[in-house]
């Protein structure tokens, strides 16, 4: 096997030799089988009830509705249809390919594209936490304010607004393999370029470059981007030549490329070592022939755009406040994403500088600012895990873990205040980072729970979109509020999550033991 991968090579179902079983003979994944299942029973039942069967036609509840006949995979398509709002040969084919990969299951090509996307992550996060390290640097060496400064931040989510808007829409054009690679390429290039940066200005308006890619002692800061710019150049090398990613089949979908879309599936099922039923003959008996300039069989580049701003439509919004129950829901884990998403830059997009100016006439030396910021980052990390365990533990779940963590996250952000001593602030900042994990692992699991199935990209796309623009806004409230006193932006931080546990003891929904709706 060759060490570095064609990142653009094309497939043909014949590539893979064995992968292929006919529908009736395959073994449909347990789960996709018990919800057919249930489904089938729940319609059989409605059908008889209602006696709305005036002509001889299949009883759902025969075999003919099986989940491995053809028939009943139309019947699965056509539930799921009804619940998406659209139907053409495109959604029909789109949603049949759902169920092939579903059957696949988690395997060998999804774990190693969990740990592809988990450069993404890495990279977010490194990136944000090397802006603030950066900002002291930045001072000694350009000469704006400790206040002024912070406006660095703000190109960098400028730039995060942008990517987030932007890469969405642009992956269902050019392809999600594409998008998926470039993202941490610019993100790499512009690390290394910030490095570089003659000016503050200039490097202010690399970072806003830099964040659209992923959506520093005077020398040392250069050298810090400079080292985390070739780091994330370097995982964009590992996703580009060591792991070959398949194109999304249903992009290969909408763009008429139907062979390609059932072969891509066909590598995933032989990556995984598993079989799958899909073919061209069963797409084209549920959704029409592949022709590739039959209307509805590719989607236009406008319809493309349509259909992301469809998301957002009144039409997909209205179901989210449709009870009374669901609106209070959605107000108020929208208030949370807000409040949270101005609460946290506030506070740790300038750790650096509260760590560094702590209020007394010597600041703190570099290695103390930076020993003590790694080891808050490194206190933190266990707070997802203990997440993992508490929102499963009966009278707490999922709505006691994240309204004790943000408690508590907003009572140690004001207890940072109380001292100047770096050894004290050390302590505050390693149990908020703690606690705040542990807020932020829960909000990211319990927000798509709570919204309908059908509804749930609009519901969470809103939350991430406010969460975005209320951190755009964190560093300008640090800019005014800091000139007249340096722990307002703290104090500020603090009070915003006090506000977000107050929104959280109001849940309506608790989804602990509960399927998604």
């Amino acid at each position: 096997m060759p060490v570095f991968l064609n990142p653009f090579k094309k497939h043909d179902v014949s590539d893979f030799d064995g992968v292929y079983v006919p529908l009736g003979q395959s073994q449909r994944h347990h789960s996709v089988v018990a919800a057919h299942e249930d489904r089938k029973n729940s319609l059989s039942k409605d059908l008889s009830d209602e006696k709305k069967l005036e002509s001889p036609s299949p009883d759902p509840g025969s075999n003919s509705y099986s989940a491995y006949t053809v028939e009943g995979l139309r019947a699965e398509i056509e539930l799921d249809l009804a619940a998406s709002g659209h139907d053409t040969a495109y959604d029909r084919k789109s949603k049949v390919i759902n169920k092939a990969i579903q059957d696949i299951g988690m395997g060998r090509y999804q774990w190693n594209l969990f740990v592809l996307c988990g450069f993404g992550w890495l990279a977010d996060n490194m990136w944000l936490q090397g802006v603030a390290l950066t900002l002291p640097g930045l001072t000694s060496e350009f000469g704006p304010s400790e206040t002024h400064v912070r406006y660095t931040t703000c190109a960098t989510f400028i730039g995060l607004c942008l990517g987030a808007s932007f890469w969405g829409t642009a992956s269902d054009m050019i392809g999600r393999r594409l998008a998926f690679n470039m993202t941490l390429f610019l993100a790499g290039v512009f690390g290394l370029a910030v490095g570089g940066g003659n000016s503050w200005v200039g490097v202010c308006g690399l970072y806003a470059s830099l964040g659209v890619g992923v959506g520093g002692n005077n020398m040392g800061w250069r050298y810090l981007n400079i080292t985390l710019g070739a780091i994330t150049f370097f995982m964009f090398m590992c996703r580009f030549f060591l792991f070959h990613l398949y194109e999304s089949p249903k992009f290969l979908l909408s763009q008429g490329r139907q062979s390609e879309a059932v072969a891509t599936v066909h590598g995933i099922a032989y990556k995984n070592k598993k079989t799958t039923w899909l073919s061209e003959d069963i797409l084209n008996e549920i959704g029409g022939l592949a022709l590739v300039e039959e209307k509805g069989q590719k989607l236009s580049k406008g319809e493309i755009v349509k259909r992301n701003l469809d998301k957002f439509s009144t039409q997909r919004v209205a179901p989210l406040f449709a009870t009374k129950r669901m609106g209070i829901m959605t107000l108020l884990i929208w208030f949370c994403w807000t409040t949270i998403g101005m609460g946290y830059p506030l506070f740790n997009a300038f750790l650096p500088q509260y760590l560094a100016n702590s209020g007394t006439d010597q600041p703190t030396a570099t290695s103390i600012v930076y020993r003590n910021y790694a080891i808050t980052s490194i206190v933190g990390v266990p707070g997802s895990l203990i997440a993992y365990y508490t929102v499963n533990i009966k009278y707490v779940g999922r709505k006691g873990t994240i309204a004790i963590s943000t408690l508590v996250t907003g009572i140690l952000v004001f207890c940072f205040t109380i001292s100047a001593n770096p050894s004290f602030q050390l302590t505050f900042s390693s149990l908020e980072a703690f606690f705040q994990n542990i807020m932020y692992g829960v909000l990211y699991a319990y927000t798509p729970e709570v919204f309908p199935a059908p509804n749930r990209g609009t519901g969470t796309g809103i939350a991430s979109c406010l969460n975005r623009i209320a951190g755009l806004c964190a560093p300008i409230v640090a800019v005014n509020v800091g000139q007249t006193n340096p722990k307002a932006p703290i104090y500020a931080s603090g009070g915003l999550f006090l506000a977000a546990f107050v929104a959280m003891c109001l849940f309506p929904i608790e989804t602990r033991d509960k399927q998604s709706l």
